[in-house]
């Protein structure tokens, strides 16, 4: 049966707003209202980094799934785009995590992402981690997601 550790923390806000314009519960805004619902999406909220970013991290905990004893499977999804008004190419960095706190105490990084230049369109992305990412896994109930927006 498919698990799905979703948003479920803010880490290290960044400079990063929500929709609203507040860094207050940020993982709520890029929940999925169902698990495994992410690739359909729901625009209605989001979160978004400052405009012409430059090394601009944000750090979202995960909730807690089980071990899945394999080392097959584990997949990353995510929607993102840029704001059209922005008009810098944009790049994101994300990552999945152990362990990490905030930037001071990172954890360790597992899998990690480039999208070199975002859309202007909404769109779901996915990262299948290889089964020796997966192994480096020790504890499902202490993972995160770090994302880092760049203008390039």
């Amino acid at each position: 049966m498919a698990q799905y550790a979703i948003p479920d923390a803010d880490l290290d806000d960044g400079t990063w707003l929500d929709d609203a314009a507040s860094n207050i519960d940020l993982f709520a805004s890029i929940a999925p209202d169902t698990p495994g619902g992410i690739s359909s999406g729901d625009d209605t909220d989001w979160i978004t980094s400052v405009l012409n970013p430059t090394n601009a991290p944000v750090g979202i905990g995960l909730s807690t799934i089980g071990d899945p004893v394999a080392s097959t499977g584990h997949i990353m999804r995510w929607r993102r785009a840029k704001d059209a008004a922005g008009g810098g190419t944009i790049g994101l960095v994300v990552e999945l995590r152990q362990g990490y706190v905030n930037e001071g105490t990172p954890g360790s990084l597992i899998n990690g992402f480039t999208d070199a230049n975002l859309s202007e369109t909404i769109g779901t992305t996915t990262d299948t981690l290889t089964g020796g990412e997966a192994d480096t896994i020790t504890n499902y109930a202490d993972l995160q997601v770090r994302l880092v927006a760049n203008q390039t």
